[in-house]
């Protein structure tokens, strides 16, 4: 019951993190979508301490220990004393006053583990419950570089110009062997989600389409109180179709046929639920002539393309959404290096009135790293001409990239590289 299934596990970037978490508070917290691979990263990382044997698992999936969580608090915690994980802590936040009092008595740290799928609902009881006590880590599917079974290499997020000369560490990630172009697709279309890289995955169509009806009749009944779960469907459906483009959530809703108040709260919905990320511009009130909307990104990109009906990787890139599914998935792969090392990403775009916009400002330090994401092997100095719209931030400026199709990392100018896609992974 406690060890790791015998599915291959593959290294996560986050393990170290969790790991350190887990020495500084009581409490660890890793919060994620369904299916991402919660509950067995944190078995391997009991596994790693040597604590796999003696850290009891607990899943609140199974009706009559849920029962006894939510009727008998008390009485669970006393049955399953720490060090405990507990699976799916949203089912059952009775339990939170009473991890609490018990990790104030002097639990110890890393007394109780916890996984949740559902942050909205959940993350109020744990700030009321459980603040200061707590390390709440946030997990998406796999990165590449984890897909690819070097997750636990990565030691640094994507930042531009980092990683990117000789001596300077490089990518933990071999170029691909053939063309990148069908590889990469490949990638997007399959997605992140971990049973899909197995070595024998389930069936991808039915593993997206039970993943739809789990989630719309569990999380979404719970989240939301949705009466009509044919419509929140197409609304999620919706939202895939607008990957990488501007939020309009009226134009959603008319599309729809609900009310642009309910679209709203649906997209909160999709946003807790961690299938969706708002990029949110980066503006000051000083600066009146910059578009405020945020860009919606569907984070999985297979799921996304099983929504919206690309049957294969080739039609997919041949298709009218190919640009846009490839600036979601390198978008998320930016994310993903940031929050797998236990980090909040600090991206934004940059859009004015006058249509000059850079996909990704990675801004650390008061320094701006502007990112621009294209489809093209062969890039451009054209790309990086509104790179220098930065200065009117009052930021300033710091190495660029343009991350595109190209073989390996090269200069553009003395302050932008063409960056491979694949190298951002790691």
């Amino acid at each position: 019951m406690n060890t790791i299934p015998t599915d291959t596990y593959l290294p996560r970037t986050v393990a170290p993190f969790i790991a350190r978490a887990s020495r500084q508070f009581p409490v660890v917290l890793v919060t994620g979508p369904r299916q991402v691979g919660k509950t067995t990263l944190l078995k391997a990382v009991a596994a790693a301490e040597g604590g796999a044997g003696r850290r009891r698992y607990v899943s609140l999936d199974d009706p009559l220990l849920l029962a006894l969580a939510r009727e008998e608090p008390a009485l669970f915690m006393q049955r399953y004393a720490p060090p405990v994980l507990i699976d799916e802590i949203q089912q059952a936040p009775q339990l939170l006053p009473v991890i609490k009092a018990l990790v104030d008595q002097g639990g110890g740290k890393g007394a109780v583990w916890l996984t949740g799928s559902q942050p909205m609902h959940l993350m109020q009881g744990v700030g009321e419950s459980l603040a200061g006590r707590v390390a709440v880590i946030s997990l998406q599917g796999l990165s590449l570089a984890e897909a690819l079974g070097a997750g636990a290499t990565v030691t640094q997020p994507f930042v531009p110009g980092v990683g990117m000369s000789a001596g300077d560490g490089g990518s933990v990630l071999e170029a691909p062997s053939g063309a990148a172009l069908p590889w990469i697709f490949d990638r997007i279309w399959q997605g992140g989600y971990p049973a899909l890289a197995q070595p024998s995955p389930p069936d991808r169509d039915l593993f997206h389409a039970s993943y739809v009806q789990t989630y719309v009749q569990r999380d979404v009944r719970q989240l939301a109180q949705v009466g009509d779960l044919a419509a929140f469907t197409r609304f999620l459906r919706s939202a895939a179709a607008r990957t990488a483009q501007l939020l309009n959530v009226a134009d959603m809703a008319r599309d729809v046929g609900v009310a642009p108040n309910t679209a709203r709260h649906w997209l909160s919905v999709l946003e807790a639920s961690g299938l969706v990320y708002l990029l949110e511009p980066y503006h000051t009130s000083l600066h009146k002539r910059l578009v405020k909307a945020p860009k919606l990104y569907f984070l999985d990109t297979g799921l996304a393309a099983w929504l919206t009906g690309w049957s294969n990787p080739t039609t997919l890139e041949a298709g009218a959404m190919s640009g846009a599914f490839f600036e979601t998935w390198i978008v998320g792969e930016v994310l993903k290096s940031w929050w797998h090392l236990g980090r909040q990403a600090p991206v934004h775009f940059y859009r004015d009135k006058d249509q000059r916009e850079i996909d990704l400002l990675i801004v650390r330090d008061g320094v701006a790293h502007p990112v621009e994401i294209k489809k093209t092997a062969q890039p451009s100095r054209e790309l990086v001409r509104h790179f220098s719209s930065v200065a009117s931030l009052g930021l300033q400026t710091g190495h660029g990239a343009v991350v595109c199709l190209c073989s390996e990392a090269v200069p553009l100018t003395p302050t932008v590289d063409a960056v491979p896609a694949w190298r951002v992974a790691g």
